[in-house]
Formats: C-alpha cells, sequence, structure tokens
C-alpha cells in the first residue's frame, strides 16, 4: 500500500520514522508532506495513496474523489468534521479517528481556563508586572462550584473527574443516554437544567447537526450572571457573536475560549478578542507532547490493524 501523510503529526522526525519503519519494512510505502490546505497539492500529493493520513487539515470531497486508490483516511485527531464525510462514504472509503490520545490534555486545558478565570489570574499578572497590587480583584474558588459538562465521552468524563478533585458537584447532559464511569459525573440532567444551574459550563460535545449553534443568544442568557463558559469542543457550537455580548455586557461572568469557527491565525477583529474576563487560546487544548507521541501510537496502531482486516476507532 502507499500511505501518504499530509500533514505533521507533531512529533519529532525519529519518532515518525521507527512509527512507520515496520511498515516500510513490510513492503508498504510511506510519504510525509507539510501541511498545505490547497485541494490541487493535496491531489498531486496523494492521488496514487490507498491510504491518506491527516491530523485536521480539511480534506475535501473532490479530493477524496480524484484518489482513485483511496481506501482509508486515518484521521490523527478526535473530530472529523473537517473531512467530507458524505464524499468518502459515496467512494467506499472507511475513516477512523485517534479517539482517546487527548483526553487529559484537553480536560487539563480546561480546569486550568476554569482556575485562571475563578482566580482573575490573567488580570492580576497584568496588575503584577505594572507594579500594583490585587485590589478590587479577589477571586473565587474552584471547590463546592457547579460544574456542567457538555458532551459525556471521555474528554467531558475526565473533566468531570478533575473537577470532582477539586470539591465540585458535577452535572452532565449528553445527547445520548451514557453510562459514566465512577468517579466522574454526579447526574445526568436535560440541558436546560445544566444551563440555568451552572456556575461552569464546559463545551466537550462533538459538533454535528445537534450541536451546531447549541449555546445561541437565547441559551446563553439562561446562564447564571456569574457563570463561567469553557469551549474546548468545536468553536461552531457557539455563537461568537451572542457570547461576546453577553461578556461585553456582564450578563456572565466571563468564558475559556480555545475553539472557534475557523483554525487560527484569526481575524484580529474577531469578537471574542476584544472581551472582558475572557481567556482564549488558538486550539491548543489536544496539544500536549504526551498526547502528540500517543497520537502517532494510535494512529500507526490503527494503519496496522486496517491493513489487517480488522479496522479500528470507526467513523466509517
Amino acid at each position: 500500500m502507499k500511505i501518504v501523510l499530509l500533514e505533521s503529526l507533531g512529533v519529532p522526525e525519529e519518532v515518525l520514522n521507527a512509527c512507520a519503519k515496520p511498515l516500510t519494512d513490510a513492503g508498504h510505502t510511506f510519504v510525509a508532506y507539510p501541511r498545505d490546505t490547497d485541494p490541487q497539492v493535496q491531489i498531486a500529493r496523494a492521488g496514487d495513496a490507498d491510504v491518506i493520513m491527516i491530523a485536521n487539515m480539511p480534506l475535501k470531497g473532490e479530493v477524496i474523489r480524484a484518489c482513485k486508490n483511496l481506501k482509508f483516511i486515518n484521521v490523527a485527531f478526535t473530530g472529523v468534521d473537517h473531512v467530507d464525510l458524505a464524499a468518502a462514504k459515496e467512494m467506499g472509503v472507511k475513516v477512523s479517528n485517534a479517539s482517546g490520545y487527548s483526553t487529559q490534555s484537553v480536560a487539563e486545558l480546561a480546569l486550568g481556563m476554569m482556575l485562571s478565570l475563578l482566580r482573575n489570574v490573567p488580570q492580576v499578572e497584568e496588575r503584577c508586572r505594572a507594579g500594583k497590587t490585587k485590589d478590587g480583584l479577589v477571586g473565587t474558588e474552584l471547590r463546592g462550584k457547579t460544574v456542567g459538562i457538555v458532551g459525556a465521552g471521555a474528554i467531558g468524563q475526565n473533566t468531570g473527574r478533575l473537577c470532582k478533585a477539586f470539591g465540585c458537584k458535577v452535572i452532565a447532559y449528553n445527547h445520548r443516554p451514557k453510562q459514566a464511569a465512577e468517579g466522574t459525573i454526579d447526574e445526568f440532567v436535560d440541558l436546560d437544567t445544566l444551563t440555568r444551574e451552572s456556575d461552569i459550563i464546559s463545551l466537550n460535545c462533538p459538533l454535528n447537526d445537534s450541536t451546531r449553534g447549541m449555546f445561541d443568544f437565547g441559551r446563553i442568557a439562561m446562564m447564571k450572571k456569574t457563570a463561567i463558559l469553557i469551549n474546548v469542543a468545536r468553536g461552531p457550537v457557539v455563537d461568537s457573536r451572542a457570547l461576546a455580548d453577553a461578556l461585553n455586557e456582564g450578563r456572565i461572568a466571563g468564558a475559556g475560549i480555545d475553539v472557534f469557527e475557523t483554525e487560527p491565525p484569526l481575524d484580529v477583529n474577531h469578537p471574542l478578542l476584544h472581551t472582558p474576563n475572557t481567556i482564549v487560546t488558538p486550539h491548543v487544548a489536544f496539544a500536549s507532547k504526551e498526547s502528540m507521541a500517543l497520537r502517532a501510537q494510535i494512529v500507526f496502531d490503527s494503519l496496522d490493524s486496517f491493513i489487517a482486516g480488522k479496522q479500528v476507532n470507526v467513523i466509517l
């Protein structure tokens, strides 16, 4: 098989080569390219590939349809909304993701945002650098807060586990009935109840028709005035303009945003780059040294399984 990696997996070259060596030793061809989002460049690089590997780079239907030998798209990411799944299904191409690689890293960033917002870390750091004091910026503790988890998959449950270690009550909403692991979630509730009762809401859900625009003007208006919204899921789950208005008008207390409608770099005029009590990061929740190493292991194990006729982490 010809296997084409169309963007970096975020690991050192020697690690990538070590992962690929068993494949090349078995007679397969492995080629790695730097990221290029131009569909014509992608077709030129992967036009005769049996397997395409990507991370979070968009893979459009025109690319999938042009790769006539393509059998498998191996996505080194948890979400797959950047892949044209309809085209893959039409062409009979199998798709797997790298579920599980960022369970810890995403949950830790969500927790870090919660703590930073509650304790006014960005503001007091600025004060300290300017030779000033904390006056007027005494924060609150995470302990005793009700944290609402929207999307109770592995990342959501792990976020709940970390919050419970800080003494929080954790409630959750999941689109489909879910059995939570012990020590992660105290109670499942409907979305309206979660929105009204939570001191902190952490979005950990996939992007699909039921979650796109879920936190719009109306839902944000249901939140407590003292509540914080964390989005480490997908940008379009939240209406950015509605959230910016709520923050600017003091209708909610703060937000931690790692994901946006498009991948960074963002337009410097994006509304959430200019709101108070807001921490923004350029889609980094998934990215730690540990998670990148685990991701490489998962996707190459997934490729080995596919070659052996036993697809894992199945999307299609």
